[in-house]
């Protein structure tokens, strides 16, 4: 080997054992010494502020619809003219007041000559059992005698009760709502004449779900708000015994004083008070939805880390939520929940933030 190549050989070995070298120390420096630590996580800021929980009413809130008391629909009970219309609609009536008249016509021939058969009767009934009693006739003939007594006496019953129910009256007291005769009409027995409403009480009837059904009971006051604008108060009277099977939920019946005749078949809104909860009363704003779809806040623990509380809505305003679920108190995240997951350590900053509850 000549010198020149020897020159090289021993360049490269150098640069080499330089190499390694470097990289020893590079590495030793890497290594973790009292004078380097890793990087710290950063914390973020987020207000919060600390609730108390309230004592706060409850409403247990159905749609449903009005409903008249009772609703009668008088039917003609015999067949003839009518003669004479003594009601109209709209009309307020009484119970026994007429509404209209059918012609006589023959029924009262039929009635005098039904009285003179059972006269008839009478006589022969009382001659039989004379005759009897004297041994000159026997049971038969007396029984005979009595069947044709009490005969007569039905047949006379009969067209008594049908003279009556040539004048039709109102069963009930209430409103005429439709009347659909006139006068000079022929009616048939069994045909439409009338229907009369009875709306006071007013009924609002809603359909609670099968797992409210048990926080009510009869006799508790509700409130009941029409689509017309007007609010009633009245008692919860009836709940259903059975659910309905497609839907499973119970009918529920409220009876409203209705002094201003308010109408029937209107949508209401049945709110029915439940006992009062402790609960606190948040802005919407502060709601946060889980992964699971529940609906909760996020809150700051003892050690500063974010805690997702689900809640339960208990009323609703308009510019707030009254909630169960939480520590009372609790502090509450209300700016920068959106930006901090649960389990999170924070700086948690205090600000006077309260909602009125209106």
């Amino acid at each position: 080997m000549n010198l020149k190549s020897y020159l090289i050989a021993l360049s490269v070995a150098l640069v080499l054992v330089a190499w390694m070298l470097s990289g020893r120390l590079d590495s030793d420096d890497a290594r973790p010494g009292e004078d380097q630590s890793p990087a710290q996580p950063v914390v973020m800021d987020v207000e919060v502020t600390t609730l108390e929980a309230e004592s706060v009413e409850r409403f247990l809130e159905s749609q449903g619809e009005t409903e008249a008391e009772r609703d009668i629909e008088l039917r003609a009970e015999t067949s003839g003219q009518v003669v004479a219309v003594q009601a109209a609609e709209g009309d307020a009536v009484a119970a026994g007041d007429p509404i209209l008249r059918i012609a006589m016509g023959d029924r009262e021939a039929r009635r005098a000559e039904a009285r003179a058969r059972v006269s008839q009767r009478e006589a022969d009934f009382s001659a039989a059992r004379r005759l009897s009693g004297d041994g000159f006739q026997s049971e038969i003939a007396l029984r005979e005698a009595r069947a044709a007594l009490e005969a007569a006496r039905a047949q006379l019953a009969t067209i008594e009760e049908e003279i009556a129910n040539t004048t039709i009256t109102a069963p009930i007291a209430g409103r005429v709502e439709t009347l659909s005769v006139d006068k000079g009409d022929y009616l048939a027995a069994g045909e439409r004449v009338a229907r009369i409403l009875d709306i006071d009480p007013l009924i609002a009837t809603a359909h609670v779900a099968q797992q409210e059904i048990r926080r009510i009971e009869t006799g508790r006051e509700a409130r009941v708000s029409l689509a017309t604008g007007d609010t009633l108060t009245g008692t919860v009277r009836n709940i259903g015994g059975a659910a309905e099977p497609g839907s499973r939920t119970f009918r529920v019946e409220v009876a409203a004083a209705n002094p201003d005749a308010l109408p029937v078949g209107v949508s209401a809104t049945i709110r029915i008070p439940l006992d009062p909860a402790r609960a606190h009363f948040l802005s919407p704003a502060w709601l946060a939805l889980a992964e699971s779809g529940e609906v909760g806040v996020k809150t700051v623990d003892a050690d500063n880390r974010v805690v997702f509380e689900p809640v339960d809505i208990v009323r609703t305003q308009r510019d707030g939520v009254w909630v169960t679920g939480l520590a009372d108190p609790v502090r509450l995240i209300t700016v920068g929940q959106g930006f901090v997951r649960a389990g999170d350590t924070v700086n948690p900053v205090p600000v006077d933030a309260s909602v009125s509850d209106g």
